[in-house]
């Protein structure tokens, strides 16, 4: 028997039936998944110093567990000194087992690592049932040595999910454990 995520495997066990109980879906295929993960950060000061970008991908490679790239910008901006095709950021996108294994990572490690930590804001979604959540800093990730830190740094997660609206993104995040704030 081949290795299977916990996330992943509480997905099929647990969170399917809740959410088909609390939505009515008639089928399981109905049933919102998480799709993929992004994590990316942008590195304004890249323009200056370009080891900044290296930097922020053997950041973002440590924490996923997945090589990240370098994001290129598309315009000229003469007011940030900024030309077309200049790193300016770094991304990762996670699907599969990566997804379901850095998800756990952040609800069981990451976040209660935040100080003054009291849930994540319910604000994040766009109306389409994707969620953005911002991360002020990246030492709060074990992965990351505090020593080798020459900047702290945030981080923005988008969770992509087949959910048609909020609410049911909403409550498909919550059974697989992420800690929304109470209202």
């Amino acid at each position: 028997m081949s290795y299977v995520p916990r996330l992943k495997q509480e997905y099929r066990e647990k969170v399917v039936s809740a959410l088909t109980e609390e939505f009515g879906y008639t089928n399981v295929m109905q049933v919102p998944k998480l799709q993929k993960i992004v994590v990316s950060r942008g590195v304004g000061a890249a323009v200056a110093d370009k080891k900044l970008i290296d930097h922020a991908v053997d950041e973002l490679t440590l924490i996923t567990g997945q090589k990240a790239i370098a994001t290129m910008s598309k315009k000229d901006v003469a007011a940030f000194k900024l030309r077309k095709g200049m790193p300016i950021g770094a991304k990762v996108t996670l699907r599969g087992e990566r997804m379901y294994e850095f998800l756990d990572r952040l609800i069981t490690s990451a976040l209660p690592r935040v100080r003054d930590f009291s849930g994540i804001k319910a604000n994040g979604f766009d109306g389409r049932g994707n969620y953005n959540l911002g991360i002020t800093e990246q030492i709060i990730f074990p992965e990351i040595d505090i020593d080798k830190v020459n900047r702290i740094n945030g981080m923005d997660i988008t969770f992509v999910t087949s959910a048609n609206t909020d609410k049911e993104a909403k409550s498909l995040l919550t059974e697989l454990g992420l800690p929304f704030k109470k209202n």
